[in-house]
């Protein structure tokens, strides 16, 4: 009996060699011990299959580790911000004398609009309070296995999300050319109704692109991926891949106003009005009321439109309400001080714009945002610099 146990563990040392690499001599210490009894053959694999589970559980990768690591400090301090702001929701609640529980975020930005006025004309000197998944970036998940390979084919490029949208669009872009090869063989024509729309929207910035993908991209890198973005949406069959260039879309009527449209009062006569204050453009300041319904009339300090004497200024002044054709159904009233005329003429533009908010359809208000009537123009005059005459001027400079 014991030469058919020295047999079976002279063949069973290559493979324990194998599975132990520098653990060979302490398992040759156990095989030996092994062949005085046939009895101990049974812990003889017994050790081996506890050191085959000790190797898989010793194999996780340096990467590997260190991901789980910086994983779990985000999950703390991710799980301390929440609960953080939670705490800081009811109290701002309890302040404003609402229920914490049906406390909404909506509810947050108004109570935070309303305590801090300073911030209603300036929305940088507001503070801000928002929930900590939409403040702190998010973090990539685990990118490679247990044993550091890589997952994403794209890994060593050093930004595999940004490569891979590249990669889509370029296979989008062949899979068109390639159906309008098929139809042209067919001799058939584009459909006219499917043709692709992007009026109203605009590509994502660069900020918002590195969102989407959670990786910091180059000035360079951007414009690449509107150049290969641009040549897909000027195929003709660009609409088939409708949903893949939408989802890198930003569509500019969804974007939020500043303010909450107001509701206009009424006067004494039953008519409709709103009044804008703080119109500003240079160093112009002043307000316009927006009488409904009216007749056009447009009074500027006790004056008409002839209040300008130039033509520009006063095409600025009619221009919002031409645009939503409100131009024979409101009455203007307006009193500015300060600037020149341009700058009196921007300040009241503005002013009719955001008065005639109360008076015009949805539609219509998306429009004035397109064309950019709602925005304001918050350009300076730059001051002139020690030295030289002006603010850019420089002295004639002489070579002798």
């Amino acid at each position: 009996m014991s030469h058919v146990i020295n047999f079976s563990v002279k063949h069973l040392l290559p493979v324990t060699k194998c599975y132990l690499r520098g653990n060979f001599v302490s398992s040759f210490c156990k095989y030996s011990s092994a062949s005085n009894s046939t009895s101990n053959s049974g812990n003889v694999l017994d050790n081996l299959t506890d050191w085959e589970t000790l190797s898989k559980k010793k194999k996780i990768s340096k990467a590997m580790k260190a991901y789980l690591e910086r994983a779990q400090e985000h999950d703390e301090f991710m799980k301390k911000q929440q609960q953080e702001f939670a705490i800081g929701k009811r109290h701002l609640a309890n302040m404003m004398g609402e229920d914490p529980e049906t406390f909404t975020q909506k509810d947050v930005d108004r109570a935070i609009e309303y305590l801090f006025p300073s911030g209603i004309y300036d929305p940088a000197a507001r503070p801000l309070m928002k929930p900590p998944e939409e403040l702190f970036p998010a973090r990539k998940a685990a990118e490679f296995d247990e044993a550091g390979r890589p997952h994403h084919l794209l890994f060593y490029t050093g930004k595999p999300n940004f490569f891979k949208l590249l990669y889509d669009a370029a296979d989008n872009i062949k899979q068109l050319q390639n159906f309008e090869d098929r139809v042209i063989r067919k001799k058939a024509t584009p459909d006219p109704n499917g043709a692709l729309s992007l009026e109203g929207s605009v590509w994502l910035t660069k900020e918002q692109l590195e969102q989407v993908l959670v990786e910091k991209i180059l000035d360079l890198e951007y414009d690449n991926f509107k150049v290969v973005m641009e040549r897909l949406v000027s195929l003709p069959y660009s609409y088939r891949c409708k949903d893949f260039i939408e989802k890198y879309r930003n569509t500019l009527a969804s974007q939020k106003f500043a303010l909450e449209i107001p509701k206009p009062s009424y006067d004494d006569d039953g008519r409709a009005f709103i009044t804008t204050y703080e119109c500003l453009r240079k160093k112009a300041r002043g307000d316009v009321t927006i009488r409904s319904p009216g007749s056009g009339k447009i009074t500027i300090n006790g004056k008409d439109i002839t209040y300008f004497e130039d033509v520009q200024s006063r095409e600025q002044v009619l221009f919002p309400l031409i645009f939503t054709g409100m131009q024979d159904r409101v009455d203007v009233e307006c009193n500015i001080e300060g600037g020149g005329p341009s700058g009196q003429a921007g300040a009241i533009r503005w002013g009719i714009a955001w008065g005639l908010r109360s008076f015009v359809e949805k539609e219509m208000l998306e429009k004035m945002q397109i064309a950019g009537l709602l925005t304001r123009d918050h350009r300076r005059r730059e001051r002139k610099k020690p030295g030289q005459p002006g603010a850019r001027k420089k002295p004639t400079w002489k070579k002798r």
